[in-house]
C-alpha cells in the first residue's frame, strides 16, 4: 500500500505541474474554460500575468513533491507529505470561497485521499 500511496501522490504533483501547463501555456479560451473566468477578463496583460505567476507557483510545488518523493524516505517523507497534502487543501478551500468550488474538488479531493492514505498506510 506505501506504493499506491506514494503513486497518489505522485498524481497529486503531476496534477499540478498540469494546471502549470494550463496556467502559462493554454491559449486564453483554454484558461477561460479551464478556471471559469470570462475570456475578455482572461485576455487583459494583467491577467495573464497573474495567470502565469499563479503558474509557476503550481509547477514548482508539484516539482517539488516529485523531488520530495525521489530524495526522502521513512518518517521524514511521511512528514513532508502530510504537510504538503494539507498546504494543498487548504489552498483548494480559499480557492473554493474566492475563485470557484470546482478547486475544491479538482484539487483539494485529490489532495485530501492521498492525505489519509499517508496517514493510514504509510508507515
Amino acid at each position: 500500500m506505501e506504493i499506491l500511496t506514494l503513486f497518489l501522490v505522485a498524481l497529486v504533483a503531476l496534477e499540478h505541474i498540469g494546471i502549470a501547463v494550463l496556467e502559462i501555456f493554454a491559449a486564453p479560451e483554454k484558461q477561460a474554460a479551464a478556471f471559469d473566468m470570462s475570456l475578455d477578463f482572461v485576455k487583459q496583460k494583467n491577467a495573464q500575468t497573474a495567470l502565469s505567476n499563479q503558474g509557476i507557483y503550481n509547477g514548482m510545488l508539484g516539482l517539488l513533491i516529485l523531488a520530495m518523493i525521489l530524495f526522502f524516505t521513512g518518517p521524514v517523507l511521511k512528514t513532508i507529505m502530510i504537510l504538503l497534502m494539507i498546504y494543498i487543501i487548504v489552498v483548494a478551500v480559499y480557492g473554493a470561497f474566492t475563485a470557484t468550488k470546482k478547486i475544491l474538488y479538482l484539487q483539494g479531493l485529490p489532495a485530501l485521499i492521498a492525505l489519509i492514505f499517508v496517514l493510514v498506510f504509510y508507515k
